[in-house]
């Protein structure tokens, strides 16, 4: 509940800040435009509204994008009311010429927004150098004004932190279960719901990450999203391994010690450990299973076969984190 509590707080946040950025930039855009005498002042201000995205990349994919457009639709107005003068007819002709281009190359939240700047040209009743140097400058006014409003956006660290300690959680808790599923086989509500909590876990990581990577100029940090596809690897190899131990019906031999090494899996599983050493446990486990006598049991034979397929999954579980290590040279 404390969670929930902390979540809405932070919608709450988000949400009146979001608004006195977007209302504060339409404002601002305004009473620009007013100070350098353009007409229709207010228009920069919705340009600046609709510049606005969640993230300074999609804010300046977005200016980029409406900027060719606009030029694209001061060329077909141009022509459209040369030929059919300043009316209704060749702003209607504009509108189904501009949509048409518009949808081809997928500027369509350029539509509307240049449109509007259009539509201008009907009252003045004419295309010439003022009037276009006003268009000009209510375009560059509301976009300039949107692209500073998100020039405050960073990384969240702080967010991303909590849900790798989220995720890392949920995963330690499921090879904690793990082990001792393999030795008790009456452990109740061993049904696999823990996989949609850590599902649920990694897709909003994922997000934050994808969000914090679209924030940042120049140099890229991709650690967080790297971070969060390598555990998502690792969940699926995570999910592999509870079918194995979900069907095992006996305690062979060597479950003993399969169960200890998911146990100490669970207690080292931190983001800066590299996995190294526990590899390096690993194969000796893997090779200690390899002295054990063969089972007389056929029940116990299938266990045993799982529980191989068990370690065959760990290794791989293992590796995934290495192999990331080495990539971020992240050291224990």
């Amino acid at each position: 509940m404390a969670e929930i509590g902390l979540v809405k707080k932070r919608i709450r946040k988000d949400v009146v800040v979001n608004t006195v950025k977007i209302a504060g930039a339409a404002m601002i855009a305004i009473f620009i435009a007013m100070a350098m005498e353009a007409e229709f002042a207010v228009s920069a201000g919705v340009v600046a509204i609709l510049t606005i995205q969640p993230t300074k990349k999609e804010t300046i994919k977005i200016a980029l994008g409406r900027f060719i457009a606009f030029i694209t639709a001061l060329f077909i107005a141009y022509v459209s009311f040369s030929l059919f003068g300043y009316t209704i007819k060749a702003f209607m002709i504009y509108l189904i010429l501009f949509v048409f281009v518009c949808q081809i190359f997928r500027w369509y939240s350029a539509m509307a927004m240049n449109s509007v700047l259009i539509s201008h040209f009907l009252t003045f009743g004419i295309m010439n150098g003022e009037t276009l140097k006003n268009e000009m400058i209510l375009f560059c006014i509301g976009v300039g004004i949107g692209i500073i409003a998100n020039l405050h956006l960073r990384k969240n660290t702080n967010d991303m932190e909590k849900l790798r300690e989220e995720t890392d959680t949920q995963i330690k808790k499921i090879l904690s279960r793990m082990s001792e599923r393999i030795l008790d086989r009456d452990i109740s509500d061993y049904n696999g719901d823990c996989f949609l909590i850590l599902g649920n876990s990694i897709r909003k990581a994922k997000n934050v990450a994808e969000e914090n990577f679209n924030n940042q100029f120049g140099y890229k940090d991709v650690y967080d999203r790297e971070y969060i596809a390598m555990r998502e690897k690792q969940c699926e190899v995570l999910y592999e391994m509870y079918k194995n131990v979900r069907i095992i019906e006996t305690t062979p031999i060597t479950a003993g010690k399969i169960s200890a090494f998911l146990k100490q899996m669970a207690e080292v599983y931190h983001k800066n450990n590299t996995g190294k050493e526990l590899f390096i446990q690993f194969i000796e486990l893997d090779e200690d299973m390899k002295h054990h006598p063969l089972p007389v049991e056929r029940k116990e034979f299938e266990d045993r076969a799982k529980l191989y397929g068990l370690l065959r999954h760990m290794e791989e579980f293992i590796k995934l984190k290495i192999e990331f290590a080495e990539k971020f040279e992240v050291e224990s």
